[in-house]
């Protein structure tokens, strides 16, 4: 069994105002980056190798968490596309009967956007990039996205769409399961909070030839 852990990315701009992005490619916030520069890895993860969505909100997530260490992107771990309501709010497809939009709880194993992905066509993708994380045979931390979180801890709970629910996705989270040989998620664990980032001292942050 390999020890995974999955971490949503800290927001963008459409995050701050609602709307879904799906493969949408958009850049963490100023904030966002401050914060997370703020913020490490508990020492459990420390040493994970560190797989990234290689979107922007996600990429940029992974480096600052990395602290100068290689990340590695895979693409099968983007987000679910959401089709032709990428960019909208979601309250507003809400508000339209005729959009066919359900909050993310009530949509099911196959059912998607227009022009979009479902839960069960993204599991197909990402089941590979799990399994050659087994195959590597370290720890690794998986920094993706919200809709794909729910579908990788959907497997690991053996649920379904809309047969059950999961508890809410939190930023600054790590979510740990392991992988059985094949990719297949198991055993979640207890969601585990980043930390905050030791800072050095400031004689010890200073370059070499600088000090006297």
């Amino acid at each position: 069994m390999t020890r995974i852990a999955l971490i949503r990315h800290f927001p963008t701009d459409w995050n701050l105002e609602a709307r879904l992005q799906g493969r949408t490619d958009r850049r963490l916030t100023d904030e966002a980056r401050s914060k997370l520069a703020g913020l490490a890895l508990p020492p459990d993860w420390a040493d994970a190798e560190i797989v990234s969505s290689p979107l922007s909100r996600a990429a940029e997530t992974a480096t600052i968490l990395a602290q100068g260490r290689r990340i590695r992107l895979d693409p099968r771990l983007v987000e679910i596309s959401w089709g032709a309501w990428e960019g909208m709010r979601a309250a507003d497809l809400m508000a339209d009967p005729a959009s066919g939009f359900r909050p993310t709880h009530e949509i099911g194993w196959t059912d998607k956007a227009p022009g979009g992905e479902s839960a069960a066509e993204a599991w197909a993708r990402a089941k590979p990039a799990l399994a050659r994380i087994v195959r590597d045979g370290r720890p690794a931390v998986l920094v993706c996205h919200k809709a794909l979180m729910r579908v990788v801890l959907g497997m690991a709970w053996n649920w379904r769409h809309p047969e059950g629910g999961l508890p809410p996705i939190k930023r600054a989270r790590l979510y740990p399961l392991t992988l059985r040989g094949d990719g297949q998620p198991a055993e979640p664990g207890e969601p585990v909070r980043l930390i905050p980032r030791e800072v050095p001292p400031a004689s010890d942050a200073m370059p070499r030839e600088g000090r006297a």
